[in-house]
């Protein structure tokens, strides 16, 4: 039955790794032949998204060596995750003065550190947090790991990459190709919410998702949606639309102040993960959306379909045609996204 299970699991995230754009070939490589040596760091591993993310790590053939990171609970998670029979071995560490060893050595670093949303909690709360720690642990990675690929998933994203980005400039390690910003929940949202409403299986469904990583900068673009779902009326399209946009305060919502998007963020983030290590292991054509720096807009930084490969960003794909919603929501978020990032800098600087 375990055994099953394991197999229910990997076949999940294999399948949504790879209904976007990658082929058949790449479907197969993630559970069969054998892989290079990949260390993955999770910074934040004993939050509420830290612990499901390391247990979807555990099950990744793709990873060796799985180090466990946080301030504090980090040992018990890392011997609860270590007895699962899956390739890579684990290590817990805990407090600054591990943070070097947890880093060292690292392929890919995934920082879901920080507190999550509350009710009534508002982007500018969380950044008053979380930016802090995100500084500090980007520090951090300059100094141990500075090759690594580093998937940001602490929120507000849409400045925590960038406060990211100007410490990696500072300490003269910046590599724009390194440096992703996880926005996968919003196309693992459009992707389901789409599907209940068009009528067809999820598993072939592909939306992409540009802009930002945080209400209306998110734009999903149901225009390019594959299957077609030529059924929509527009008014179904401006709904699902919102609820993509708004698929955070929903959930934060349903929990009733007990939590938030943990579960769907560890599921999103570990997708990401893997098609990252994929991208890495030289596997041809890797594409998901992202949030990172960008010249398809006059913004620095913004969301689009990315390939990825051994240096991690290979190419940032247009935004491809927009119909006159999309192309509205386009420029009514860049205002909101280019604020967000002006004030990662500004802190980053500061």
């Amino acid at each position: 039955m375990r055994t099953s299970m394991f197999r229910s699991v990997e076949t999940a995230i294999r399948r949504a790794s790879s209904s976007s754009t990658t082929s058949h070939i790449v479907r197969r490589s993630y559970a069969s032949g054998s892989h290079p040596e990949r260390k993955v760091a999770v910074l934040g591993a004993a939050g509420g998204i830290g612990q499901p993310l390391a247990l979807l790590m555990k099950l990744n053939p793709l990873v060796s060596s799985l180090s466990l990171y946080d301030i504090a609970g980090t040992l018990g998670v890392a011997a609860d995750v270590s007895h699962i029979n899956t390739r890579s071995e684990v290590k817990g560490y805990t407090g600054e003065d591990q943070l070097g060893q947890a880093l060292e050595g690292c392929d890919l670093v995934i920082i879901p550190a920080g507190v999550p949303r509350k009710p009534g909690m508002t982007r500018d709360d969380l950044f008053n947090i979380n930016a802090g720690i995100v500084k500090g642990l980007a520090a951090a990675i300059a100094k141990y790991c500075p090759n690594a690929l580093v998937n940001m998933i602490s929120n507000p994203v849409n400045s925590t990459v960038p406060i990211a980005a100007e410490v990696f400039k500072k300490a003269e390690t910046y590599d724009e190709k390194k440096l992703f910003g996880v926005t996968t929940l919003d196309v693992v949202r459009a992707k389901t919410f789409y599907a209940g409403k068009a009528g067809v299986h999820v598993a072939d469904v592909n939306v992409p998702v540009v802009g930002g990583h945080a209400g209306v900068t998110i734009l999903p673009l149901f225009s390019q949606a594959t299957p077609a779902g030529s059924n929509l009326s527009d008014e179904e399209i401006k709904a699902l639309t919102k609820r993509t946009q708004d698929g955070g305060t929903e959930v934060v919502e349903a929990k009733a102040g007990k939590g938030s998007a943990t579960l769907s963020m560890a599921y999103a983030g570990a997708v990401f993960a893997d098609a990252c290590l994929k991208g890495l292991n030289g596997v041809p054509n890797i594409v998901e959306c992202s949030y990172v720096q960008s010249t398809i807009t006059d913004l620095p930084f913004f969301a689009s379909k990315v390939r990825l490969g051994k240096n991690g960003v290979e190419e940032v794909l247009g935004l491809g045609n927009l119909s006159d919603f999309e192309k509205e929501g386009l420029e009514n978020l860049k205002a909101e996204l280019k604020s967000s990032i002006e004030k990662g800098i500004k802190f980053a600087n500061s």
